[in-house]
């Protein structure tokens, strides 16, 4: 299963909510082989409380050309905590749409639940591919007003919304899936102890469990 999380403007919270999917899929497949962190925006190394890896990464492989085997890509991960694998951003730019489209079906036929943090997708991103083949496609969104519309213009269309609530927000949950058009599948609570967790690295090792239970109908 391929689960890619993505957003229309930074500063949501879309790293932390891959980060703890991705924890959250590792415990549940233990038995199975764990789950896959794929980091295409590049903080999530910083999230899961691992120095940042240098090359190479997933935009190496991107760049390198049809020539790298798909296999590399085990290659690149690195331990992240129990039962979870990172595949790291690296350094540089991204490579070209078609390389990602390729990187989508290999993400996608591993038997473990992969879980790709895209960062912020715009029209002629070239991660996009990655977020258009995904199983599971979740827009991270707040009910702010300004993303929304943004959200409307969207080069993707999610199949469904984690919704990071907050006081003072006049937008309800209805109000989300009327814009976007897409169903609320989570909401999590901004929450001072989750930041705390990502803050500190702590995510992979001692996610806290309203997170976890937030976010599992999304998992």
């Amino acid at each position: 299963m391929l689960l890619t999380c993505w957003s229309v403007k930074g500063g949501v919270g879309t790293t932390v909510v891959s980060a703890a999917l991705a924890t959250t899929l590792a415990h549940v497949h233990s038995d199975r082989g764990g789950a896959v962190a794929a980091d295409l925006a590049g903080d999530l190394p910083a999230a899961l409380g691992l120095p940042d890896p240098r090359d190479p990464g997933l935009t190496g492989w991107t760049t390198a050309g049809a020539e790298v085997a798909g296999d590399a890509l085990a290659r690149l991960e690195l331990s992240a905590g129990p039962s979870l694998a990172l595949l790291p951003r690296g350094r540089g730019d991204h490579g070209p749409a078609e390389r990602h489209h390729v990187l989508a079906r290999l993400l996608a036929a591993d038997p473990r639940p992969v879980v790709v943090d895209a960062g912020v997708v715009t029209a002629g991103s070239p991660v996009l591919p990655v977020v258009a083949q995904a199983d599971r496609s979740l827009l991270v969104a707040r009910a702010c007003y300004l993303g929304l519309r943004r959200a409307v213009d969207a080069p993707v269309r999610p199949d469904g919304v984690v919704l990071v609530t907050e006081p003072g927000r006049a937008l309800a949950r209805s109000d989300v899936e009327a814009v976007v058009g897409a169903p609320v599948v989570a909401e999590v609570a901004l929450d001072e102890r989750v930041a705390r967790a990502a803050d500190s690295g702590l995510l992979a090792r001692r996610l806290p469990r309203t997170l976890e239970r937030s976010l599992r109908p999304a998992a």
